[in-house]
C-alpha cells in the first residue's frame, strides 16, 4: 500500500517544523515528501498571521499544499476538506512522493481516515424545535430516544445533545448508527505512518502566550482590518478564528491592546488545551506518541525512510 505520513498535535506544538524534517529526511532517502495542510485555520486565504500559516521562507523549499486554498467566504467542513486531500493524496503517489499530512484539526483526519456518515439533511422545523429546548430537557429527551448517545455525552454538552436528538428525530436513526455506515475513509487503503505531538504542557502554553504576541507585531490587526473590510458574515469560521473576535474589539474601541494579547493568549492556551486532550485520547493507541519538545525524525520515521 503507499504511504501516507501524519503529524498531528495541538497549536505551537512544532508540527510544521517535523514536517519539514521529514520532508528532508526523505529527500535524502531519494524520496520526495510533500506537505499537506489539515489545520481547519490555515486553509484560510484570509488568515496567513492569525492561524501561523508558514512562510515561503519557512517551507524550506519543501511543496505544501492546501494552504490558504479557501476564500473566507467559503465555510471549510471536514468533508469538504477530506475530498481535497485524497484528490492531493491520490496525485502526490501516482508521481511517487510521499503526502505528509500536518495539521491539529482531528476532525478533518478522522473524516479522511474513517469517512463520513451519509446523514441527510435535517428537518429545519425539527432542527429549530430542538435547538429551542433548554438542555436539560433535551438531556432527558435524548436519553429515551438515543440512550446509548445519551451515556456517552455530558449532561451539559448542549452542542452534542441538540445535534444526536435532531438526527434522531429527523432521520428515525441514531447517530451511532450513521456513523457506522461511514462511508469514503482512506484509512485501510493506504499505510499510515503517524506522529502525534504531546510536549509538556508549560512548555506549549509558554509557547502559545509568546505566539499570539508575535502575531500581533506580524500583521494581525492589519489581517483583521482587512477580514473586517471585506463585511463578511460573522457566523464564519474566518470570522471566529482564535484573535479575529478580540482585535475586531479592539479595532471598535471595546478593548485595550493589552487586552487583546491576553484575551488572545488565553484562547490560543484554551485551544491548545482541548487538543491535547483530544490527541492524547482519541487517535488509536498504536499512534506513536511523541511526548519529548525535540523529535528525531530519522528514528520516529525509520521505517517509511527505509522501505
Amino acid at each position: 500500500m503507499n504511504p501516507v505520513a501524519l503529524i498531528a498535535g495541538p497549536t505551537a506544538s512544532g508540527k510544521s517544523a517535523v514536517a519539514i524534517a521529514l520532508a528532508k529526511a526523505l529527500d535524502k532517502a531519494g524520496k520526495r515528501g510533500v506537505v499537506i495542510n489539515a489545520d481547519s485555520a490555515q486553509v484560510y486565504r484570509d488568515l496567513q498571521v492569525l492561524s501561523a500559516r508558514p512562510s515561503a521562507e519557512e517551507m524550506e523549499g519543501v511543496e505544501h499544499r492546501l494552504f490558504g486554498d479557501w476564500d473566507g467566504t467559503q465555510a471549510c467542513s471536514a468533508a469538504d476538506w477530506a475530498t481535497k486531500a485524497r484528490e492531493e493524496i491520490a496525485e502526490c503517489h501516482e508521481n511517487g512522493a510521499v503526502p505528509i499530512l500536518v495539521g491539529g484539526t482531528g476532525m478533518y483526519m478522522q473524516v479522511l481516515l474513517e469517512g463520513i456518515a451519509p446523514i441527510p439533511a435535517i428537518d429545519p422545523e425539527i432542527r429549530r424545535h430542538v435547538r429551542a429546548l433548554p438542555t436539560q430537557g433535551a438531556y432527558a429527551a435524548l436519553k429515551i430516544e438515543d440512550p446509548e448517545r445519551a451515556l456517552m455525552l455530558e449532561p451539559t454538552d448542549s452542542q452534542r445533545i441538540a445535534r444526536a436528538l435532531e438526527v434522531v428525530r429527523s432521520t428515525g436513526t441514531t447517530l451511532s448508527d450513521w456513523h457506522n455506515a461511514k462511508t469514503g475513509g482512506i484509512g485501510e487503503d493506504i499505510a499510515l505512518y503517524p506522529l502525534v505531538l504531546l510536549p509538556p504542557r508549560d512548555w506549549l502554553y509558554e509557547r502559545c502566550d509568546r505566539r499570539f504576541g508575535l502575531m500581533l507585531e506580524h500583521g494581525a490587526i492589519e489581517e483583521v482590518e482587512a477580514l473586517l473590510a471585506r463585511k463578511l458574515d460573522p457566523g464564519l469560521p474566518v470570522m471566529r478564528a482564535i484573535g479575529v473576535p478580540e482585535i475586531a474589539d479592539y479595532l471598535a474601541g471595546h478593548l485595550m491592546i493589552a487586552d487583546v494579547i491576553a484575551n488572545g493568549a488565553q484562547a490560543t492556551r484554551n485551544y491548545a488545551k482541548r487538543q491535547y486532550t483530544w490527541f492524547r485520547n482519541q487517535p488509536p493507541q498504536d499512534w506513536a506518541r511523541a511526548e519529548s519538545k525535540k523529535i528525531n525524525v530519522e528514528d520516529i520515521f525509520a521505517s517509511l525512510l527505509h522501505d
